[in-house]
């Protein structure tokens, strides 16, 4: 869906930056809906979630066509998937936000983690949480959900553009994650957000210092006050920023 590659500078721009910057800096483009919704780290998180999608829509299961057996065959959606997403990029998966079936467990995750993928999400369960949320790599889920995908999931596209927790996701795009959730990038506006979004979590350092050292917010943040801006020029020499 798209020609861009992330680039391994703009990742480790991403990795200082946080979702609430960027979900700022895409409302600022009239961007509103680009936070999956319900989808929460399912271990501690080290460092932030960068890698751009790929994905993997599933549909709601019927009987005939979802019995244990097909995870026999070698061409089965969600194993592709999970035998295909490239190294450094982010399997995504649109779970219709039904969590009461698993999307992925920690077998399958953990070979995302082994063939070197950035993170996965998902809109809906994984099973075995506590073993995937003990995985280097991080991960997304709605909640724990010990059923299989087959009672309630068929996986049926792999690299489409998909819905996950209400946030179109196209391949491709940029997926940011911290403790508070997943963003989603558009990919042309990714070089432009790091770039932005880094100033912005500067000058967001320099209003935590100025208000636990009893500064007023009002002119502050947002900055109104040239007196402000003029500190915080300062304050970022000082810092050799």
């Amino acid at each position: 869906m798209t020609d861009y590659i992330l680039s391994e500078e703009t990742r480790a721009k991403f990795k200082k930056i946080s979702t609430a910057s960027i979900a700022t800096a895409l409302f600022k483009r009239g961007l509103r809906n680009q936070f999956i919704q319900g989808a929460a780290p399912c271990g501690p998180m080290t460092e932030n979630m960068v890698g751009q999608a790929f994905t993997l829509r599933y549909i709601p299961a019927r009987e005939d066509r979802n019995p244990i057996t097909v995870f026999r065959n070698a061409d089965h959606p969600q194993r592709v998937a999970v035998e295909t997403c490239p190294a450094g990029w982010v399997l995504v998966m649109d779970g219709r936000k039904d969590a009461r079936a698993a999307t992925a467990g920690s077998i399958l995750v953990t070979r995302l983690a082994v063939r070197g993928c950035a993170g996965v999400v998902s809109d809906a369960g994984f099973r075995d949480v506590e073993g995937i949320g003990a995985l280097d790599m991080p991960a997304y889920c709605a909640k724990a959900s010990a059923p299989t995908n087959l009672t309630l999931h068929e996986a049926m596209d792999i690299n489409v553009p998909i819905s996950c927790g209400d946030a179109a996701v196209f391949p491709g795009d940029v997926l940011l994650g911290d403790r508070d959730g997943v963003m989603v990038i558009p990919a042309h506006l990714a070089e432009e957000l790091a770039d932005e979004c880094l100033g912005m979590e500067s000058y967001e350092a320099f209003v935590l210092e100025q208000v636990n050292a009893g500064a007023e917010i009002i002119g502050l943040y947002p900055c109104t006050k040239d007196e402000n801006m003029k500190k915080y020029e300062a304050w970022r020499a000082a810092k050799g920023l």
